[in-house]
């Protein structure tokens, strides 16, 4: 029986490749035993224990990005932090680790190379992390899932995909998805959405400018997350969700998208082949504007600044691109040719390499 240990966590970012290679390690093998290493603080301890794995607990050890208190405790508290994953390795007979960045993954690369058990790497930003940069050092194999990612001998491996994603047949769900949201198979829909929480700079321009959708002779499905105040104009061909749990219904209807630029939805929205027009989150290192880049240069999607997204911005920018079906189309082939379903295959792959070197 094989023995996997797989660390990450801290943000969905880092929670959800890691589950969805989990679930498929456990459906290629039913007798293997997938453990999950991740922080009480974490998404992941919620997350993990629902989905049927168990979690083993690390310290949560930030790296230092200043001189300060906690830099001076850095290096006792990461040793401590590695001493925890060696006796986890140990105690459980670990035959692999595999790391999806994130505070559990670099004293998960240090334990694993000094147990000398193999270790693999997968980095799901453009822009990859300091624990990923740590790892990609010694792994067995570093994937990444989008071209040009600088990691040291990595391959592109794609995104690790929710399973409902993997399996969505779009054009034979499309009458259901459009019956759960009140709107119209037969007209074209422009999906908005900007993640969880929403976007806000997205909630504010389509609220101003949601009548000029419809008057190009498009629905709008629009997602405003849970914390918005936006109120429902409640008129047909326009269908506000606070929360969506059946996101793959939304992708079956949607003929684009306006979104954000995180990895897991640019990863999706490509593998579906579904063209997009992405506002990356403008905050952090840049990288959603990285994520967007690779299906931005195939022509699957066209890139807008957060700063100067309002209305106007819709009516000069998406609405004529609502009235130019050949580029729509084009669009979605050639996000087709961008996006891969095999993300999750790919790493399972890359671990059973390590297993066998």
């Amino acid at each position: 029986m094989t023995t996997y240990l797989l660390a990450g966590g801290g943000t969905a970012g880092h929670v959800n490749p890691l589950l969805a290679v989990a679930d498929g390690l456990r459906e290629k093998d039913p007798q293997a035993d997938v453990l999950v290493l991740g922080t009480k603080e974490g998404l992941e301890s919620r997350l993990v224990p629902e989905r049927g794995y168990e979690l083993l607990i690390v310290d949560k050890v930030p790296f230092p990005r200043r001189p300060n208190r906690q830099a001076v405790a850095f290096p006792n508290r990461f040793r401590r932090a590695i001493a925890q994953v060696r006796a986890h390795i140990r105690d459980r007979g670990v035959d692999v680790v595999v790391g999806f960045g994130g505070y559990a993954s670099a004293p998960a690369y240090v334990a694993a190379r000094r147990e000398r058990v193999p270790f693999v790497v997968h980095e799901a930003n453009a822009k990859p992390g300091l624990a990923n940069v740590l790892g990609a050092r010694w792994a067995a194999g570093t994937g990444v899932a989008f071209e040009g990612t600088p990691l040291k001998g990595s391959e592109v491996v794609g995104m690790p995909l929710r399973q409902e994603v993997i399996s969505l047949d779009r054009a034979a769900s499309r009458a259901e998805a459009a019956e759960a949201f009140g709107l119209d198979a037969a007209r074209p829909v422009l999906l908005v959405f900007g993640g969880s929480l929403g976007a806000l700079r997205l909630n504010e321009a389509f609220a101003g400018s949601w009548g000029d959708i419809l008057a190009a002779g498009w629905q709008l499905l629009h997602v405003t997350g849970e914390r918005s105040e936006l109120v429902d104009p409640e008129v047909p061909g326009y269908a506000m969700r606070r929360y969506v749990d059946r996101m793959d219904l939304a992708f079956a209807l949607a003929d684009l998208i306006v979104s954000r630029a995180g990895s897991a939805t640019v990863s999706e929205v490509s593998a579906l082949g579904i063209p997009a027009a992405y506002v990356p989150y403008a905050v952090g290192n840049g990288e959603q504007r990285l994520n967007a880049a690779s299906a931005v240069d195939a022509g699957a999607a066209i890139l807008l600044d957060d700063a100067s997204f309002t209305g106007d911005t819709v009516r000069d920018t998406i609405v004529p691109l609502l009235g130019d079906r050949a580029r729509i189309d084009r669009m979605a082939a050639a996000a087709e040719h961008v996006g891969t379903r095999t993300g999750t295959a790919n790493v399972i792959a890359m671990i059973d390499r390590a297993l066998s070197a």
